[in-house]
Formats: C-alpha cells, structure tokens, sequence
C-alpha cells in the first residue's frame, strides 16, 4: 500500500473518534447543565435562610429544584423527563404567584416526595460498606437540599400531618418504581420476603410507638422516655428520629449492598425513603431550630450506619464463604450490572 493510500485510509478512524468525543460532550451537556442548576439553586436557598440577598432567592429556588429534581427522577426511572420537568416548573410557578395557603403547601408535599424518592433512585450497588456509606450521604444530601426547597415555598402546614403525607406518598413511589427494578413480587424469593416483611414491621412500629405511648402507655414510662429526649437535645444538641435510625438508613445502606449482588436489594432500598423523606420534611417544624435538625439527622445517620454494618456482616456470615480470603473473593465478584447514577435504571 502506497504512503497516500495509508493516510487515507486513517482519516475515517480520525474522524470516528472525533464523532465519539463530540458524542460524549454533548450526552454530558444536559447533566453539566443539571447541576449547575442544583447548585446555583442551593445557594440561593441557602442565602434565603440565612437571610443574604433579594427576597425573590427563596421562591426561586425552591421552583428551580422542584423542576430539576421531577426531571432527574423521571430521566433516572425511565419516564419523560421534560414534560414531568415543565409540570413541576408549572406547579412551583403558580405556587409562587398564586396567595394560597392549598397550592404553596401542596408543591411543598410533593417537592418532598420528588427529592425523598429520588434519594433512593440516585444509588448505585455498592460492593463494600464504606461505598454503602456513601450512598447513604447521597440520598440523605439529596433530600436535604429538597427540604430547604418545600420550606421555600413557604407552605402553611401542620407538622405532624405535613410529615406523615410525605412519608406516605414517598413510600407509595418508591414500592411502585422498585416493583418494576426488582422483577415484580416473584424477584423476590424467601429470602427477600422475610427481609420486606421485617421493614414492613418496622415501619408500622416506629409509626405507632408515639402514638401508642401516648395513649396507652403509662405515665412512668412515657415521662422516662421524654427524660432520655430532653436529655440528649440538651447535652448533645439533639435527638435522632427513630425511624431514619432503626430502619431508614439501614435500609438504604443494606439495600445498596445487597444491590451489587442480587436483584432483591431494590426491594430494601424502597424502604430507605424512611432516612430520606424524614430528612426532606424536617424543616416543616418552626420550633426546631436549624441546627438540631443538622444533627438530628447526623445521629441517625451514625447509629443507622451501625446498625446496617451488623446486619450486613451477619448476611454475609450466613451466606457468603467463610475466611478472610474468600470474603475478599466474594466482595471482588459482586459486580451485579446496574447503569451508572447519571444513566436511566429502566
């Protein structure tokens, strides 16, 4: 082959790859643009809070993230993400321009539901405990910066109801996306059912214990309950809320664990909604300051990290292999496929 003929022949490789590049630069555009939306939006909520800047920072913000986040859920679950986008932009606008106690405190319910949901969905499998760990930060982030965007909307809510409706929605959603994630009810196998039923059983008992204590329980055990509460806000700056201690966190963590290695893990980590929607509502309270809610949900973080890192070892004591080595073996195999967390799971 002649010099000519070979220079020839590399031009159509050259060009491939710059194809390619400009491929991947313009799939990237649409989530550079994502999040630089998220952050811009942020720090405008923040400076709402604190208060720093224009009164117009609070509203703003808070309609930015209830579209961006309605995006990012229905691209990462396979729907459509610009008319989802358009129709939560359309219900944050007429929040903000329409005075009604009913709409503004509607958008907020559902900007809390969008961003507890999505902090679930926004997991990837994690292989080792401290990747679990860190997929516990991104739900709990997720639906943080959330919980500054429904108080934007500065809703007229009542506490109690406000996070009882988020819990309930945001549950609703992540059963019927992990329904499809996790093969439907036959995914789930024995080992799956009891591990649901468990959360399940959880769920209702974190829900009732107030509830029942405060009804039928007796007065010495509810004033040494209080006492524990009133102790730990004082000397440590705040209490962990129970459900995202005892089932939120664990579930998310144990659930993206379980994820890199079987199917069934979506099916735990619907329940991690208890970690995220709790922490998306948490600035619905106006007589928790700040601060306390910051480290409310650090405490349930750790303690719920503990927890999630006996169960995971105990699941791995009884059905992985026994031995150092062969626990490595086991941890380097699970490589379960799953898109990546920028990619649609369906």
């Amino acid at each position: 082959m002649s010099r000519h003929a070979t220079r020839v022949a590399a031009r159509p490789a050259l060009g491939g790859v710059q194809r390619r590049v400009s491929g991947i630069a313009t799939s990237r555009l649409p989530l550079v643009v994502w999040a630089v939306l998220v952050l811009a939006s942020t720090a405008a909520l923040v400076c709402a809070m604190v208060p720093v800047g224009p009164d117009w920072f609070g509203a703003t913000g808070s309609v930015a993230i209830a579209a961006s986040y309605s995006w990012a859920l229905a691209a990462r679950t396979g729907g459509r993400p610009v008319i989802f986008g358009m129709l939560a932009l359309a219900i944050g606008l007429l929040a903000t321009w329409v005075d009604q106690d009913v709409v503004s405190t509607g958008a907020a319910v559902l900007t809390t539901v969008v961003a507890a949901v999505l902090g679930v969905m926004a997991t990837v499998p994690a292989q080792t405990f401290p990747a679990a760990v860190r997929e516990c930060l991104v739900g709990m982030v997720l639906a943080g910066v959330g919980a500054m965007a429904a108080v934007g909307f500065e809703p007229a809510i009542d506490v109690t109801r406000f996070e009882y409706l988020g819990l309930g929605l945001a549950l609703v959603g992540a059963v019927v996306l992990v329904f499809r994630l996790g093969a439907g009810l036959h995914g789930l196998g024995r080992r799956g059912v009891i591990v649901v039923a468990v959360g399940a059983a959880l769920l209702l008992a974190t829900l009732l214990y107030a509830e029942l204590l405060r009804r039928y329980g007796s007065t010495g055990l509810v004033d040494w309950l209080l006492e524990r509460v009133d102790w730990s806000r004082e000397h440590l700056g705040a209490f962990p809320r129970p459900i995202v201690a005892v089932l939120g966190v664990p579930a998310l963590a144990y659930g993206s664990h379980m994820r890199a290695r079987r199917r069934q893990g979506w099916w735990v980590c619907a329940f991690g909604v208890a970690a995220t929607s709790p922490v998306a509502t948490s600035l619905g309270n106006p007589a928790v300051d700040l601060g306390e809610v910051v480290l409310s949900a650090v405490y349930g973080l750790v303690v719920g990290l503990v927890l999630a890192f006996v169960v995971i070892r105990l699941d791995l004591a009884m059905t992985g292999n026994a031995g150092r080595r062969r626990r490595t073996a086991e941890q380097a195999a699970a490589v379960r496929p799953e898109p990546r967390r920028t990619s649609a799971l369906l």
